[in-house]
């Protein structure tokens, strides 16, 4: 039984805050939703949100800027490396022509015999834009991208790991992963309903070390699973661990979802997330304020004042 409905978030820690947004909204074009902070640890780091026009689930990325903390990451392997996102059918050339004045590493691929544009957030992180028929999601028209281009949300993630045999089991076993093509060291495996973000691709990679796990600038910390109701978040909790695979955090509260972590075995760090009723976007902002206004959860509330005087000011 999948538990899963797709992807929900994909979260990475980045340099910069300013030059997070910059790329994000003024790159992508994509909606910065919400401003508030990490909720673990003592050093005050934004929390930044951006999405698609509706905020679905599978259409948010989320990045920690920990360049002013002077922390930094290692990509490598048994670790998720590539942030995929879904963009509209005939919409490549566009985007290749966009993002060589304003991106880094700009290059065409093919994988899976489709072309892909690969480029890197200016931290480093790996991205690629994966042309998508009929996707139902409402892509944002921001800084200049029209509709017909704009990015639908998460197409899923590419994830390093030194074998896929482990990776490929727990995907298919406690996920409801289906396993699709294989092309040389890059292996296909898709998740919850098709076409919401739920493809993982698993690339053989014998070459770089092992990537941290740590909150560090240039890495995707966790990719989070839509597990659609609380319900299914526990079953999928107890399944797991009944397995064997007991390296499971509690339940946490996040304001907007709640959240179960667990590390698949080959590296990368999964999150079974739940958009609950108490929760979603809108619990704090109007649908139209979304990201107006710089928000944080009632244990930090009354530090306000310290909070904001030690974050990086970024104009929005």
């Amino acid at each position: 039984m999948s538990y899963l409905n797709g992807s929900h978030h994909i979260t990475m820690s980045v340099a910069g805050a300013q030059e997070d947004v910059d790329f994000h909204v003024n790159v992508l074009g994509l909606r910065l939703i919400k401003r508030t902070v990490l909720f673990d640890g003592k050093i005050p780091i934004y929390h930044l949100y951006y999405s698609n026009a509706d905020g679905d689930p599978s259409a948010v990325l989320t990045t920690f800027p920990f360049g002013q903390a002077g922390i930094n990451g290692r990509r490598g392997t048994n670790q998720a490396r590539e942030v995929l996102l879904a963009v509209p059918s005939g919409s490549l050339n566009f985007w290749a022509d966009r993002l060589k004045d304003r991106a880094a590493d700009v290059h065409d691929a093919t994988v899976f015999d489709r072309r892909r544009v690969l480029f890197r957030h200016p931290c480093g992180i790996e991205y690629q834009l994966v042309e998508v028929d009929d996707d139902p999601r409402r892509g944002f028209t921001g800084a200049g991208v029209p509709q017909e281009y704009a990015i639908h949300g998460i197409y899923g993630v590419g994830v390093h790991v030194t074998g896929p045999d482990t990776a490929v089991e727990f995907a298919a076993n406690h996920l409801g992963a289906r396993e699709g093509l294989a092309e040389g060291d890059r292996f296909a495996l898709e998740a919850g309903r098709s076409g919401l973000g739920g493809a993982v691709e698993l690339v053989v990679n014998r070459t770089d070390g092992p990537g941290t796990w740590i909150y560090g600038a240039g890495t995707i910390h966790h990719f989070a699973w839509n597990a659609d109701n609380l319900k299914n978040q526990d079953e999928l909790k107890f399944e797991i661990e009944g397995a064997g695979y007991t390296d499971l955090s509690e339940l946490r509260d996040r304001k907007y979802f709640k959240s179960i972590y667990v590390r698949s075995p080959g590296g990368a760090l999964f999150e079974l997330a739940v958009t609950h009723n108490e929760g979603g976007w809108d619990c704090d902002e109007s649908p139209q304020e979304l990201g107006k206004r710089f928000q944080l959860p009632d244990q930090f509330e009354s530090r306000r004042d310290e909070i904001l005087g030690r974050l990086e000011p970024i104009d929005i």
